[in-house]
């Protein structure tokens, strides 16, 4: 693997700038994430992730985006058609367990061939959260269900529709963002559950999809395993929680470094999350200004780090189903969500 550091960098527009290319041409982030501010005509789309891999120097270099359905999809009509939510989803698992699931996995897959021909290779989902009465509606519908077992079997189910169409899943917020009563983007959410309800509950969907390629933290503190830090620059959240208790080897991401449950400037959070215990940082508002302290405090990927980002790369296939498969899913798909309109 040509060296990279440890990042996911997003950009500002549809298209790279000159000062963003010479940026990403000198720092080579890891991956780039697109967001809806990335999305123009389709072409376009292909065009701005083509080039990201021709300046970083790797045709196996990552591209995320958070297209999961309902309220959180990046790309739209025309290019991608409007899919329901998690909780759409969620409602026919409880109708028809067998068809919930399949629905989940098709689509999964239907994600997998809008997504590819555009050069985007991973997809954040699914979300594993499992949201509790009271809870900010931050992840909200964006969950399967309301217990560890819906939202495991279902997440299994999306997770492995994505790997099926050659687009690797990311799951998230581990190790569980369901008890948040505040929303992360804006504020620190802090969690007062006891370790074993957490066990039981919020780590069990992350604990059934330990296998799993890649996984983005949660910017959340839980009282009982760290008083003082969020999950994201925990050491001890990450070490006993997720690699050990979890069991999670795969690469470990953060969620966005600039949302504002993170204190600190940008070259801090980037050294807390990366001694923690991370492998990669994510950064996704595109500015340029926040993403150089970024890039100066981030260290080549090396180690175990580069051994995980090894493994997840290799099972994107990036090779998508013909159009007359996917036709015959698509329709499939949409008489399944029909049944719970």
């Amino acid at each position: 693997m040509t060296e990279s550091k440890a990042i996911i960098f997003g950009c500002s527009g549809p298209r790279l700038t000159d000062e963003e290319a010479a940026f990403f041409a000198d720092e080579r982030p890891w991956g780039l994430i697109l967001f809806a501010r990335n999305i123009g005509e389709a072409a376009e789309i292909a065009d701005l992730t083509a080039r990201f891999r021709d300046i970083v120097g790797r045709t196996d270099a990552p591209v995320f985006i958070d297209q999961e359905g309902g309220r959180v999809q990046r790309i739209r009509q025309p290019i991608a058609p409007n899919y329901p939510s998690g909780a759409v989803l969620g409602a026919l698992y409880r109708k028809d367990r067998a068809q919930g699931l399949h629905t989940a996995r098709l689509m999964s897959r239907l994600h997998a061939a809008d997504l590819l021909p555009l050069g985007i290779d991973a997809d954040c989902l699914p979300v594993l959260d499992v949201p509790v009465p009271g809870a900010h509606d931050v992840i909200g519908d964006r969950a399967y269900g309301h217990d560890a077992k819906s939202v495991a079997e279902m997440g299994r189910a999306a997770a492995e529709g994505l790997l099926e169409g050659g687009v690797l899943p990311v799951i998230k917020h581990i190790p569980g963002h369901g008890r948040s009563l505040v929303d992360s983007h804006k504020a620190l959410p802090v969690v007062d559950a006891d370790i074993e309800t957490l066990a039981s509950t919020d780590f069990e969907p992350f604990r059934q999809l330990a296998d799993m390629p890649m996984a983005m933290t949660a910017h959340v503190v839980y009282t009982s395993l760290d008083p003082d830090n969020p999950a994201t620059t925990s050491a001890r959240v990450i070490g006993e929680v997720i690699r050990t208790q979890i069991g999670f080897d795969g690469l470990l991401m953060t969620d966005d470094l600039s949302m504002h449950a993170l204190s600190g400037d940008f070259s801090a959070r980037t050294k807390a999350s990366l001694s923690a215990g991370c492998d990669v940082v994510l950064h996704c508002n595109g500015l340029l200004e926040e993403m150089r302290p970024v890039a100066e405090a981030a260290p080549q990927v090396s180690g175990k780090a580069l051994e995980r980002a090894g493994r997840a790369t290799a099972m994107a296939r990036r090779t998508g189903s013909a159009a007359s498969e996917t036709a015959a899913l698509r329709d499939e798909f949409e008489r399944l969500v029909a049944t719970v309109a």
